[in-house]
């Protein structure tokens, strides 16, 4: 009579178990079999590459499963004392939590490694995410062992507590910094490739969003290296949100002389010429002029606004369009005015200007003076 799982068979342990371990080398090669037919063909055919290597992984644990419950079957038909018994089920619990801890570390780390590759905003960080997520279920599983082992996890519990809150206080700003980098990322205000300014005034492109620190490279070509906590509460502006697509106002100024109608035909004409010719200058949407500001103290002031690919690309097609403006100009006899003032004055108060003026010369014989229009 042999006890098998809790199933009584009236045969003697010799044949029952050479029987059982048949059964599940059988178990295994039909797990080989399918696997190979139907699951490698399936991960073949999808698009992430990771899922090969968990197979693989699964597979060795099924394997490591059948060995497992051999053990424990063998240690319960034989008829062994019980410290052996209960020894060889720890040995079989202790083994089968491991391949779940094993299991569920090779997934995550997997799927984030698979996941990160392919979106920027968390590549930076799938290091030190893939270790977080090893260290934790690392330690679920030491505690559920611990705890089929009969140790209390109670003051383990404890310890890790006051050792975390003591770790937290010791690193609080490197903790600050990295939760405020996983903001930065799950949020995603900014993105590696955009270009930004602060209200610091720091700006230039994100280079790398990384778990303590961002790094922007400014248009110098130098590098800002920003913290993620003062770079999260800062006032970002974003030149690529909503798109990297933006409006050039581009201030142009004429004589009153000039007429306004044709001013803005010229402007219009300039900028449709300039369109394809220009690198990072759009014809859509269409470019337009307005006589805005209008009236200022010595010209009348006009606004072109048309489209720019990207926010660096206005400084090239502002200095290709003034060009082009001030040669159109120049061509149609429009004059660009820069600032005169024509003061008048009567007789008597220009007398007692010079006079005045003369009187200071005097005070000071050290000085040198021009002579003025009315003694040459």
């Amino acid at each position: 009579m042999t006890r098998l799982m809790e199933i009584e068979i009236p045969l003697p342990p010799w044949i029952v178990l050479p029987a059982f371990f048949a059964l599940l080398v059988i178990l295994g090669k039909i797990i080989d079999l399918f696997s190979q037919r139907y699951l490698r063909q399936w991960a073949a055919r999808t698009a992430f590459k990771t899922d090969d290597l968990f197979l693989q992984s699964l597979i060795w644990s099924m394997h490591l499963w059948l060995v497992l419950i051999g053990l424990y079957v063998t240690a319960n038909a034989l008829e062994l004392p019980d410290k052996l018994v209960h020894f060889a089920n720890q040995a079989a619990f202790i083994g089968f939590v491991l391949t779940l801890i094993y299991l569920g570390s090779r997934f995550l780390v997997l799927f984030i490694h698979e996941y990160g590759s392919q979106y920027e905003p968390i590549r930076a960080s799938t290091g030190l995410l893939e270790n977080l997520t090893r260290a934790v279920i690392i330690l679920l599983g030491l505690m559920i062992i611990l705890d089929s082992l009969g140790v209390s996890i109670a003051p383990l519990l404890t310890t890790l507590g006051i050792g975390s809150l003591a770790v937290a206080l010791a690193l609080q700003d490197t903790l600050a910094n990295f939760f405020a980098g996983l903001y930065l990322l799950v949020d995603r205000p900014i993105q590696v490739g955009d270009y930004i300014k602060l209200d610091t005034g720091d700006e230039g492109y994100v280079e790398r969003i990384g778990w303590r620190c961002a790094r922007i490279r400014t248009l110098p070509n130098n590098i800002v290296i920003i913290p993620n906590q003062k770079l999260s509460q800062s006032v970002i502006t974003n030149y690529y949100l909503p798109e990297p697509r933006m409006s050039l106002l581009l201030k142009v100024g004429v004589s009153y002389d000039s007429d306004p109608q044709q001013v803005e035909q010229l402007l219009l004409e300039v900028v449709q010429e300039a369109v394809g010719q220009v690198d990072g200058l759009l014809g859509e949407p269409a470019p337009f002029v307005r006589f805005i500001p209008g009236f200022s103290d010595f010209s009348l002031d006009f606004t072109l606004i048309c489209q720019v690919r990207q926010f660096v690309d206005q400084y090239s097609v502002q200095h290709e369009l003034r060009k082009r403006i001030f040669k159109r100009f120049r061509q149609e006899g429009i004059e660009i005015p820069f600032p005169i003032r024509t003061i008048y004055l009567k007789e008597n108060d220009r007398s007692r200007v010079v006079n005045h003026d003369a009187s200071r010369a005097d005070a000071r014989p050290e000085a040198h003076h021009l002579p003025r229009p009315e003694e040459e």
